[in-house]
């Protein structure tokens, strides 16, 4: 069904209605912060100064107890969902025609939201209680439509109280006080109903499910996230299971259970989604005909849902249910009656799920029985309630069941004080209620997961028929005490049975948001399971179902594979059958936050059976999981459908539910040793505070970075601080990701010695390895590293004496696979890595890795980001023409391409022919060419054209940052390699004495203007013009220009008609360069700008490791004042040429310009005095802090303060 309509309005709603019931309670002197004394007179009461009639004295002080023990905002929560709910029922029920009476009692004739029918044909209606003469009256005046409907509504709720008391009060209940007035009103709760959701939404059972979840909705956003409180986990853990989910878990219990016995059965044809057995061995055939009876009733299929919502599970059994009472003869009428009261069981945490989940059985019993309503249906469906107020001794004493006082008398009942109550407790009807009042104390927190003994179930049933009998025939206090008494007896005999099938969507709530009653009761209950919540109700519900039931769930996948589920797995594996399974894609169910599986269970292990299992991992969103799970049942040959044996699971380390694993797959966890036995995997450390140790390697001083250190005496010796740390990173193979540093001074001497660190693997510093991401949103990928790297938890490492043999199996297609097995959650652990088999010696893969290794190096070093950067590949290529070189460059590129697929596909053939796996679709995918000159990674497969200009424009903008270099004196044309990147301009005076700035000198200061207009001569873009016709000459420099300004065009910046090439890269470096910068040095730039503001009256870069206490004084002389001179003499210029125009087009023009200078001086004229500011204070860096912490010392003065520091800059 649509459920757009009841999306919008149930959250709305909840609000409406409890603001309304809040209203109303007002109106009786009842408010959150004050209760107003009640004082009767006479046949009225008096309420502050207000006069009410004397009846509403009663169901007042039952609303103000309520309150007293509730408090006030959950007492409103409860009143207002259960007239939500009842308008909801009668909403649905006039809908469709199952009111006695046959008129609608909230909308119109028509169903829109006019006058109720009922209230137009008020005098033709008859219902029980309701005074007709009264009725006549209030219609006859005319001007009382409003007390008449409110009379006629209550009128049916009371009617309906006999059929279903679960959701219609008794006459004169409290809620009744807070039922709204004006409800014939445009603007009230009944129109706003009637209006939001439309008439044929309520065609279905399934919108009671749909507008009790989105009625709760915004509770469940406001609590989720969080620790859940106790009264917050029906609305933290409720969701509504997708009815192809709920056809699949019953059809395959509930009717599994009956085709067992009966497999010939018609009923196979009316369940779509139940999955056909798969053939199994003579042995496990034999079993299964041990274990199944020969025959069965209707009658006898008990069914359970332990967490039942708002009924959706109970329905679809009801309809399945429904198929084998007719199938075996039953009278239609009598069918519905059977079911409800023989084989439907629920329980839930929630009232208002009780409420709408009985209501939803009844409505379906409705249209298989006109006369359902008047047969005192006693439903199984119930809410748990909780015991902590309850006096049983009192209570016990009221029951009056050993006959020893007197009937009707209540002499000496209550002086507990002359009492002996030792006669109770020698009764074991007495201890059983003690017993089981006990368990419920916290019902509403621990719900199905309360143990009730089995052995108590038949005492439990005596008790209860015993209670039933007293309610409805005993004295008035047996009656009172029975009636308190029966819930917990009834949710008692729920939680002691066993059932045929137990069939759930249990909650799901992981440890870390588990309040502490809940984390304790899981603990010491269910010790292994109690990672989550739902792990802990597959183990309960286990326990409800009898040998050789079925079971079935939907919860999380989680389960099937990381490693905290391991014991519910073995759990699963070694002592039940996993009959069926559905692991849907990751999108696969819009009202999850985590991908979900669905699955059945048959309780008892059957050894070697082989089970069915569907996976819709490839087919994304909620709308193709029910049709392809329909495709795949009927067509097992499609391709992901696949069956397997519980029992392999075993083989592979940590039993994940790996069905799709082949029998080679399987073997290969036998026959080979796993990579733990041949290397040693180690997870790294965990600094405790990332911000403190680590930093990008470009941002403090390259001086003091060890990099290739032999081990760890030789870093403590060097007296250095920064050293290379692995840190995962995204998906790339055999080389690179290297970009972080750790503080390692003195062995590490602070880092250790800080509260929130953990080293781990430290005998393995500084040693080559391989390494991996932990965590990766694609494929897996291992690199290679040399000496001189410590690592992190996030960085993985493994020790080998062979590790480009190991990496060479790690990174092939065949490991690829078995990790897929391994980690499907993308969680890539230590223990899954360890778990790989490692085929012995295989020819020529080490041979190829080194080489695979020293083109991924160059790869990675031929861009800045690497420590090892020597210079810009197409400034090494030279020539004359810019354009030329750029061919020049894909050519080589082409080729690098070709032979790193070609050693990969090598290395994978090689290994697959080892393991025995078929050679079929093992080739690397132009994808999986890890390089940043293998388009297809770097950009993705799009079309051709559209990724070669991007590849064309990022060349230029790597070569455009590589001439800021130069200027800036980090690189030089002379020398190779970074050249200057120490700290506060030391050492830079000598660079320049020793000649390393010879062919492009570097600029004397590190201060580089970016303007929109030519101001200086040194600024970025005359200095890039000179800075090309250095290196490419001086006669194709317009062409060469022209090359890098059509480059740029193709997709770092949009082309403009009419632009010179100097001022398209002028626009460029004004607009757009500071942009590509941040990107490439991950928001920690080494060139700082700033900026004026948004007027870009002026802009210039510094570089961070040139920068030192005189920089902005420098900055404000050499340019800042200037400009301002520069600035009004322009002016002048504009407004003595506007002067002398004869064309208005051209004052028109100049007008703008000159308006537009002026913006441009008032701002700089501010920036002038902010630049004196800090210039004054001559602020210092240290650059152990990193870029986080020394660009926010300089105000807003610089661009993207918040982007880099994570903080709006603080203004001086």
């Amino acid at each position: 069904m649509n459920t757009s309509n009841v999306k919008k309005y149930a959250p709305k709603a909840r609000k409406a209605f409890i603001e309304a019931m809040s209203k109303q309670a007002a109106k009786y002197g009842i408010t959150k912060k004050k209760i107003e004394p009640a004082e009767q007179k006479g046949d009225l009461v008096l309420i502050g100064d207000r006069p009410f009639p004397a009846s509403v004295i009663k169901p007042r002080e039952r609303l103000v107890k309520r309150i007293e023990q509730q408090g006030f905002d959950q007492v409103m929560e409860h009143v207002a969902y259960s007239w939500f709910n009842r308008l909801c029922a009668i909403r649905y029920m006039e809908r469709k025609g199952f009111l006695d009476h046959g008129r609608r009692v909230l909308s119109a004739a028509d169903g829109s939201a006019g006058v109720p029918q009922i209230l137009e044909e008020c005098l033709d209606v008859e219902l029980p209680g309701l005074d007709q003469a009264k009725v006549r009256e209030l219609k006859l005046d005319g001007n009382k439509d409003e007390e008449l409907y409110r009379e006629l509504l209550l009128a049916q709720c009371h009617a309906l109280h006999q059929a279903m008391p679960f959701l219609f009060e008794a006459v004169a209940d409290e809620s009744e006080l807070l039922l709204p007035e004006n409800l014939t009103k445009t603007d009230s709760l009944i129109r706003e109903l009637v209006a939001n959701v439309p008439d044929e939404d309520w065609d279905h059972i399934e919108i009671i499910g749909w507008l009790y979840q989105f009625y709760i909705s915004e509770k469940k956003d406001q609590v989720i996230g969080k620790v859940v409180k106790n009264e917050d986990i029906p609305a933290a853990t409720q969701l509504f299971t997708p009815n192809w989910i709920v056809q699949y878990m019953v059809q395959n219990t509930v009717g599994r259970q009956w085709l067992q016995t009966y497999p010939d059965s018609p009923l196979k044809e009316k369940m779509p989604y139940y999955i056909e057995p798969a053939e199994q061995t003579s042995e496990v055939q034999a079993r299964l005909s041990e274990i199944t009876p020969s025959q069965i009733t209707p009658e006898s299929t008990k069914v359970l849902d332990s967490g039942c919502g708002s009924g959706h599970i109970l329905i679809e059994a009801y309809k399945v249910l429904k198929s084998i009472y007719e199938e075996r003869g039953y009278r239609t009428r009598d069918i519905p009656q059977l079911i409800l009261e023989k084989n439907l069981f629920g329980l839930d945490i929630d009232d208002r799920a009780g409420q709408l989940a009985g209501f939803a059985l009844m409505m379906l019993a409705r249209e298989d029985d006109r006369r359902i309503f008047s047969r005192n249906i006693r439903l199984n469906v119930l809410s748990l309630q909780e015991s902590s107020n309850v006096n049983l001794p009192s209570l016990w004493q009221s029951l009056n069941l050993t006959g020893e006082w007197q009937s009707g008398t209540s002499q000496g009942l209550f002086e507990e004080e002359q009492q002996d109550l030792s006669a109770f407790a020698a009764d074991n009807r007495y201890q059983l209620l003690q017993r089981t009042l006990e368990r419920f104390k916290q019902a509403k927190t621990f719900g199905s997961l309360i143990d009730v003994p089995h052995d108590d179930c038949e005492e439990l049933k005596e008790l209860f028929v015993t209670l039933r009998e007293l309610d409805s025939s005993g004295d008035s206090m047996q009656k009172a005490a029975a009636s308190q008494l029966l819930p917990y007896v009834h949710q008692a005999v729920l939680l002691s049975q066993k059932y045929e099938a137990v069939v759930a969507n249990p909650p799901y709530m992981g440890s870390k948001y588990q309040s502490p009653d809940v984390k304790k009761e899981l603990k010491s209950r269910f010790s292994g399971y109690e990672k989550d919540l739902f792990s802990a109700f597959i183990i309960r519900n286990l326990q409800l179902a009898k040998d050789h039931g079925q079971l079935g769930f939907m919860t999380p996948f989680v389960w099937m594979f990381i490693s905290s589920y391991e014991q519910l797995r073995s759990k699963l594996i070694d002592d039940e059958v996993i009959s069926t399974l559905i692991q849907l894609e990751y999108s696969g169910f819009d009202g999850a936050t985590v991908p979900i599986c669905t699955f059945t269970l048959t309780k008892g292990h059957v050894p070697d059976y082989t089970g069915s299992y569907i996976r819709l991992s490839d087919f994304r969103g909620a709308a193709n999981q029910g049709p392809k799970t329909l495709e795949a049942i009927a067509n097992p040959e499609c391709g992901w459908f696949y069956e397997a044996k519980p029992d392999d699971f075993k083989k592979i380390p940590g039993s994940p539910i790996a069905y799709w694993a082949t029998d080679n797959q399987f073997e290969m966890f036998i026959k080979y040793p796993l990579l733990s036995s041949i290397s040693n995997v180690v997870e790294g450390s965990t600094t405790g505070d990332v911000n403190r140790f680590l930093k990008m390697w470009h941002e403090v001083d390259y001086l003091d970075c060890g990099f290739g250190v032999d081990n760890r005496e030789v870093a403590r010796n060097s007296g250095r601080k920064w050293f290379p740390y692995n840190k995962g990173g995204e998906y790339r193979k055999w080389y690179g990701n290297n970009e972080y540093v750790v503080n390692w001074l003195n062995d590490g001497e602070e880092l250790k010695n800080y509260p929130g660190s953990f080293l781990r693997g430290e005998k393995y510093y500084f040693k080559p390895g391989i390494t991996w991401s932990k965590v990766s949103s694609g494929t897996l990928s291992f690199r290679l590293f040399d000496r001189g790297f410590l690592f992190d938890t996030g960085g993985l490492c493994a020790f080998s004496e062979d590790i480009e043999y190991v990496a060479a199996i790690l990174n092939s297609r065949p490991s690829l696979d078995i990790m897929s097995i391994l980690a499907p959650t993308l969680n890539f652990t230590v223990g899954t890595v360890s778990s790989i088999p490692i085929a012995p010696n295989i020819r020529g893969l080490t041979e190829n890795v080194v080489r695979l290794k020293a083109i991924s190096k160059n790869d990675w070093d031929a861009y800045e980001k690497s420590w090892d950067f020597k210079s810009s590949p197409i400034v090494d290529l030279g020539g004359a023409l810019i354009s030329k070189a750029y061919s020049s460059l894909l050519a080589s590129y082409s080729s690098i391409v070709a032979e790193y697929r070609q050693l990969e596909n090598e290395n994978n053939h090689n290994i697959s022919n080892a393991y025995g796996i078929p050679s079929n679709n093992i080739e690397s995918c132009n994808e999986d060419i890890t390089l940043f000159c293998n388009l297809d990674y770097r950009y993705g497969s799009g079309k051709k054209e559209i990724v070669q200009s991007a590849f064309r424009a990022d060349v230029m903008v790597d070569l455009v940052s590589y001439g800021v270099g130069c200027m800036m004196g980090r690189y030089s044309l002379d020398r190779k390699g970074l050249v200057y990147a120490s700290s506060g301009n030391k050492g830079f005076v000598e660079l320049l004495a020793e000649g390393a700035y010879k062919t492009f000198p570097a600029d004397d200061d590190g201060i580089i203007p970016l303007t929109d207009q030519e101001w200086f001569p040194d600024d970025a873009t005359n200095r890039f013009q000179e800075f090309v016709k250095v290196v490419w000459g001086e006669d194709h420099l317009h062409e060469n220009l022209d090359f890098v300004a059509e480059s740029l065009c193709l997709h770092a910046i949009k082309p403009k008609k009419s632009e010179s090439s100097m001022d398209t890269i002028r626009r460029y470096l004004s607009t757009q360069f500071y942009k590509d910068h941040l990107k490439t040095y991950k928001k920690r730039p080494i060139y700082w700008l700033f900026s004026s503001g948004k007027q870009k009256a002026f802009e210039c870069l510094v570089y961070l490791h040139r920068y030192n206490e005189g920089t902005l004084a420098r900055m404000r002389t050499e340019y800042v004042i200037p400009l301002t001179a520069k600035m009004a003499a322009y002016a002048q210029k504009l407004e003595n040429d506007k002067e002398a125009s004869g064309s208005a087009a051209e004052v028109k023009r100049l007008e703008k310009e000159i308006a537009q200078l002026h913006k441009q001086q008032a701002e700089l004229s501010e920036f002038d005095e902010k630049l004196r500011h800090y210039a004054d204070q001559r602020i210092s860096l240290d650059l152990d802090d990193g870029v986080k912490v020394n660009y926010g010392k300089f105000g807003d003065l610089l661009a993207d303060v918040k982007a880099i520091t994570g903080e709006a800059p603080e203004v001086n």
